[in-house]
């Protein structure tokens, strides 16, 4: 046998020295960042996001439901009987009497409103009659005073003639004066009188117009009562419920019948509590029907919050979808607010597990490390960075509870 080369064995010795320095520079890194790492986390278990900058729409989608923005309730305006014309779903127009009201009471209450009305016409001409007789008494009262003055001056021209020729007594030429005397009081009183009496006479006729007038009123409200015992449609549209039945009883103020406008739709939508806050009217609507989206425009907002839900309407704006039904379910998307040119990334899990203060950025080395970040404003995919984050840094959007708050997490394949 040939004696065994020592080369050789030096040259198996060296190709394992090899090796183990090979494996152990290609498992350094490795060692290093799991002795680094407290926790592990499979990466398939987790979503990841990156930080851009870009616009945020802060916005809220909800449910709503498609109603008419004109649609009365019509009420009975007096206690009676009630006759529809019309039967639900059918088309009315503006004017149209749809339901009549049979009231005996305001009918009669009109007629005798009417008759009073005629009697008093008949009692205030009768007293202008009457007034026109008396003045008349009265100007002939002060007529014959002024002819007794005209006699009472002639008789003491008379008298004042004959005691200058001394042939009438003293006496009788002051009863003369005294009588002249007399005869102008009398004519002054019946001229007093008789303005008076015009006076008084004009003040009666003016009181007995007013009553007049004032009964004409009353009839006139009377018969605009009995015009409103016919229900009339005040707009274009169908009927809508019958509240109730044909020739039944209704009292005053009891709602008939509701007509609906579908010339014109509206969308009553409830939303979130934690939104109220932000609502205001005007604020500008996308509403998604069919596939496509139309603009819309919030209109009205309760005050009040029942059962942890704002009531609001949103009406379209321009034209609106032609195949529109009433109660139609559609999906709102209300725009509260827009910031331009802002970091952000997308919504996750990971703003509650953290409370929006904490988030892993995944380095190249596949570890994640906890930051401490400040958000901001938040829409439905995205959240506002103020600050703790950077552009390109990709970040764990998933739920933050396996992490268990380690400062650094190993994503193992």
């Amino acid at each position: 046998m040939a004696p065994r080369d020592p080369r050789r064995n030096q040259l198996i010795f060296a190709g394992i020295g090899v090796a183990v320095i090979t494996s152990i520079l290609f498992a350094a890194p490795w060692v290093k960042r799991w002795a680094n790492a407290t926790v592990s986390v499979p990466f398939d278990r987790i979503r990841t996001a990156v930080v851009a900058r870009g616009d945020l729409v802060r916005d809220v989608s909800v449910q709503g439901k498609i109603v008419a923005a004109i649609s009365p309730t019509l009420y009975a305006t007096a206690s009676g009987s009630i006759t529809l014309q019309v039967v639900a779903g059918e088309q009315v127009v503006a004017g149209q009497v749809l339901a009549i009201v049979d009231s005996p009471d305001l009918t009669s209450a009109l007629q005798q409103s009417e008759s009073s009305l005629e009697q008093r016409k008949v009692e205030l001409e009768r007293q202008r009659i009457e007034s026109r007789q008396q003045a008349l008494e009265k100007r002939k009262a002060a007529d014959l005073a002024d002819i007794a003055l005209v006699a009472a001056k002639r008789e003491q021209r008379r008298a004042q003639e004959a005691n200058e020729l001394g042939v009438i007594p003293v006496i009788d030429f002051e009863k003369a004066q005294d009588d002249l005397r007399n005869a102008e009081l009398a004519y002054q009183h019946a001229i007093a009188d008789a303005g008076l009496f015009d006076e008084r006479l004009a003040f009666e006729l003016r009181a007995s117009e007013f009553e007049v007038s004032r009964q004409l009123l009353f009839v006139d409200d009377l018969r605009r009562q009995v015009d409103d015992l016919a229900i009339k449609s005040p707009v274009d549209g169908i009927v809508g419920d019958l509240l109730v039945d044909q020739k039944s009883a209704v009292s005053r103020d009891t709602p008939v019948l509701a007509v609906v406008d579908l010339s014109r739709f509206e969308i009553d939508a409830l939303i979130p509590e934690s939104y109220a806050d932000d609502l205001a009217i005007g604020m500008q609507a996308e509403i998604l029907l069919g596939g496509e989206r139309y603009a819309g425009q919030l209109t009205a907002v309760s005050p009040e919050i029942v059962n942890n839900q704002v009531a609001s309407r949103i009406r379209f704006v321009g034209d609106s979808p032609t195949n529109l039904r009433q109660n139609q379910r559609l999906t709102t998307r209300v725009l509260l607010a827009e910031f331009k040119d802002v970091l952000m990334v997308q919504r996750g899990q990971f703003l509650d597990s953290g409370a929006g203060r904490i988030a892993y950025v995944i380095n190249a080395d596949r570890m994640a490390e906890r930051r401490q970040i400040q958000t901001g404003a938040r829409s439905l995919g995205s959240v506002q960075i103020v600050a703790g984050l950077e552009p390109g840094d990709t970040v764990v959007i998933s739920n933050l509870d396996p992490f268990r708050g380690a400062d650094s997490v190993l994503l193992t394949d």
